[in-house]
């Protein structure tokens, strides 16, 4: 059987329209984003070009400065923390040294609930 041009060319062209129709996903509809009143005359303009952000960190990374040490910290600076009370507090020096962060739940001396909490706040430093 023999296949006109006219035939395949009909052919090709349904595919095309078909197989675009399926890459299309739909997505919802999202609120325009509000425009700003431009400024006053009296304001001094502004360049048309704002500087580029600087790279802003991949998480709510805490500087490395600013984290507390479990191994080193007094019981003062651990209270300071979501979830540490007193009682907590005293736990976490007794069971000190710690090698990785995360034996405060392994050791069982914080619940999971309160790691989650801190632990992008503490840090186990070795000696």
């Amino acid at each position: 059987m023999r296949m006109t041009p006219k035939f395949a060319l009909a052919g090709l062209f349904a595919l095309a329209l078909t197989g675009s129709a399926f890459a299309q996903s739909a997505q919802p509809a999202t609120p325009a984003k509000p425009v700003a009143p431009p400024p006053a005359a009296a304001a001094p303009a502004k360049p048309a070009v704002t500087p580029a952000p600087a790279a802003a960190p991949a998480a709510k990374a805490t500087p490395a400065a600013a984290l507390i040490d479990i191994n080193t910290a007094s019981a003062a600076d651990l209270e300071a923390l979501k979830g540490i009370g007193k009682a907590r507090a005293e736990a976490i020096i007794k069971g000190r040294p710690y090698k990785g962060k995360d034996e405060l739940t392994q050791k069982n001396i914080i619940p999971d609930a309160v790691y989650a909490d801190i632990k992008d706040k503490i840090i186990a430093k070795q000696k």
